[in-house]
């Protein structure tokens, strides 16, 4: 399952695509009513994967059924970036129809109609089947549903039945998919002698002296990087790197910021829809239709803003209250009292301590360290300072904070029962034991079933439509005036006020730039066939709060890799090849011990000491992990000392001082394991990968998007 699961996340198709199918036909929705085609009969090309050219009227077709099955679902359109998402997978599911299905007719798999029966209501359920079928009341798959539903099915509309078909062939696809992958995981096979060389890895230690000269010792500057030898190197290494299609720009960003003016209109708008407030017969009808952001009524202690929160003891029932203000949005609150909610709701902190295994020494042992971590705590120790260095969850960084949750099973029970069971807060006296480890709790909000009836006006502070125009009038006129990247640097020297931002390496199907969330159109622009490295866009790219003038200054090729496109990482590479010379020249000259060599040497050159090392996992102080030189020194005799060699950081002398063996075992079953999992998930990668190279997709979305 894990090689599934690999080429699922690699190829975008998730099992989620095939839930969301399962339900729309249980609820029941006509799915299919998609708009007419954007495109008419253009017979435009957006791709072409494995010979086969994918025109853009069926691609769009396919997008709008993607879209009207979101409709359907969520009930509502798709943003912007979900928009993305489903053209996404949509792309996928083509890549996978094509190109995947060639290598599975090629092998002759398929899935028969009994195969088909057995995954829907048989003996081995298909995981998406069962998940959309599991009683809510028992938390258990009920088969009886499954077999109940397919008997109604013909009496259905025809848009559900379609719904069932497409859901059909995605859990065949995913099955094909499985035994095709399982084919080739089973080509993997470890000898015992991997084995035993993965088992000394790990388990041989040893101990080391060894003096290093790190390249970042010698100065940038002092060592000259030709472009002939940036060419030699990488028409050597040209399997280190890939070309892709990608754009390099810089933009001129104008924002449009409220005037004085604008705020003093806008506050006074906000003072007249308070009074409104306070006279209106239906309060929170009225606060809802002047909203630019609509909050419910009756708002859980959770949700209230903090700065409302402080304020909630002092609300009297009636009263209007605020602005508050959050960012660029200012709300204003009716309070109309409180009300008692079934479910409680609270806020916490912890830090799980999770055992290596299963075992009874290894639970015994997490216990202990998160009874030591409590026992910090109690003695004055910082709560988030501790989770950030022991918790082992993706908590930690936040100091342990879980936010708010509600006892309705959004917990693990073991872990609700004892939070919710808890009055007040602070500090847990107790460890808590749940299937995930331990937890060291604080309690920072105290439960509450409390929620709170505030009839909120929400209004952002926004540039009026002759700010807008003033600033876009200033935009126009320099991209006008700035029609190239020399006339652009060039207005930047003449005025600094001007504010500039560059992006490297762009995607043709990037939809973000920088802090720029939806700016697909300056991306579609870079990538025309019609722009010119030096070009300006001439015209003005409009975002939420600012107006764009861009300019592209540099792209790179898939077919055509130059060394301008690397020439950072070449540049670094070709540097540390010639101070590795430089240094192993001179250190080659000098003799005596470690010392006396870093001595004569000088600035730069360190000697250190490490104990205990593996191959596998070794850390060799100022140098790191340089896998280079832990594999020179491993492989040295107790007592010898190297001769200068270049590592991945810097140039080394090493001597091997001393070391522990592994001792042999009779059954390397447990290291073969470890070697055969990470062949599956590297295979998992490698499969799709070259299942698409050799597809030769082209990708052409970037034209139409």
């Amino acid at each position: 399952m894990a090689l599934i699961t690999k080429i699922r996340e690699k190829s975008g198709i998730a099992a989620a695509a095939i839930a969301i199918s399962l339900v729309l036909f249980l609820v029941g929705s006509d799915i299919f009513q998609g708009k007419s085609s954007l495109f008419g009969s253009s017979s435009q090309e957006v791709g072409q994967i494995a010979g086969e050219s994918i025109m853009i009227q069926d691609f769009q077709k396919k997008v709008e059924e993607a879209t009207a099955n979101y409709t359907a679902q969520t009930g509502k359109g798709p943003s912007e970036q979900e928009a993305a998402s489903i053209r996404e997978q949509v792309w996928n599911q083509f890549v996978l129809d094509i190109a995947y299905k060639k290598e599975f007719d090629a092998l002759g798999l398929k899935v028969s109609e009994e195969e088909l029966i057995d995954m829907v209501q048989g003996n081995y359920i298909h995981p998406s089947v069962r998940q959309q079928f599991t009683n809510p009341q028992t938390g258990q798959f009920d088969k009886t549903f499954v077999i109940q539903f397919l008997k109604n099915l013909k009496t259905m509309p025809a848009q559900q039945q379609q719904a069932w078909a497409a859901f059909e062939k995605s859990i065949s696809q995913d099955r094909i998919r499985s035994k095709y992958e399982n084919l080739l995981r089973l080509s993997n096979y470890v000898t015992q002698a991997d084995a035993q060389k993965e088992y000394q890895a790990q388990n041989a230690k040893f101990n080391a002296r060894f003096l290093f000269v790190p390249f970042f010792s010698v100065a940038d500057t002092t060592v000259k990087v030709t472009d002939a030898q940036l060419e030699e190197y990488l028409a050597k290494h040209k399997d280190q790197f890939k070309g892709t299609n990608t754009r390099a720009i810089q933009y001129a960003t104008f924002p449009v910021i409220p005037t004085k003016q604008d705020t003093a209109e806008f506050y006074s708008s906000i003072k007249k829809l308070a009074k409104d407030l306070a006279v209106a017969p239906n309060d929170s009808a009225f606060a809802m239709l002047n909203s630019d952001v609509r909050t419910p009524y009756l708002l859980p202690y959770a949700e209230i803003p903090a700065a409302v929160k402080s304020m909630l003891p002092t609300f009297q029932v009636g009263g209007i209250y605020g602005p508050f203000k959050e960012g660029l949005t200012y709300s204003i609150y009716k309070y109309g009292g409180v009300k008692k909610d079934s479910l409680f709701t609270m806020r916490a902190s912890h830090i799980l301590i999770a055992p290596a295994n299963k075992s009874d020494s290894a639970k015994a042992q997490a216990r202990q360290r998160a009874e030591a971590i409590l026992a910090q705590v109690k003695g004055g120790g910082s709560f988030e300072t501790l989770a950030q260095m022991n918790g082992m969850d993706g908590t930690a960084q936040n100091g342990g904070d879980l936010g708010y949750f509600k006892n309705n099973g959004g917990m693990v029970k073991s872990f609700e029962k004892a939070l919710f069971g808890f009055n007040g807060t602070g500090l847990m006296p107790g460890v808590i034991e749940t299937d995930f480890g331990y937890h060291v709790v604080k309690v920072t909000d105290a439960k509450t079933n409390t929620s709170y009836k505030l009839a909120a006006i929400n209004k952002t502070i926004a540039p009026s439509q002759a700010t807008l125009d003033k600033v876009f009038t200033q935009a126009d006129a320099f991209a006008n005036a700035n029609g190239t990247v020399a006339a652009f640097e060039a207005a930047m020297k003449k005025d600094k006020s001007i504010i500039m931002m560059r992006a490297d390496r762009l995607q043709e199907n990037s939809s973000a730039i920088n802090n720029l969330a939806n700016a697909r159109e300056i991306v579609r622009w870079a990538f025309d066939d019609n722009t010119a490295v030096g070009d300006g866009s001439k015209k003005v790219f409009e975002q939420d709060n600012q107006y764009i003038v861009a300019f592209l200054t540099g792209k790179t090729e898939k077919e055509n890799v130059k060394v301008e496109d690397f020439r950072v990482e070449l540049t670094a590479l070709v540097r540390n090849e010639i101070k590795g010379e430089q240094i192993s020249k001179k250190l080659a000259g000098i003799k005596g011990t470690l010392e006396q060599i870093a001595q004569k040497y000088g600035a730069g050159a360190l000697v250190e000491t490490v104990q205990d090392q593996t191959l596998s996992a070794g850390m060799l102080n100022t140098a790191g992990p340089d896998a280079v030189a832990l594999g020179r020194i491993a492989g040295l005799k107790n007592g010898k000392r190297s001769a200068v060699f270049v590592g991945d950081n810097g140039v080394f002398i090493a001597e091997k001082t001393g070391g522990v063996a592994a001792p042999a075992l009779a059954d390397y079953s447990l290291y073969k394991n470890q070697i055969q999992m990470m062949g599956v998930q590297r295979s998992s990668f490698y499969i799709n990968e070259a299942i698409k190279e050799n597809a030769k997709i082209v990708d052409q979305r970037y034209k139409f998007y």
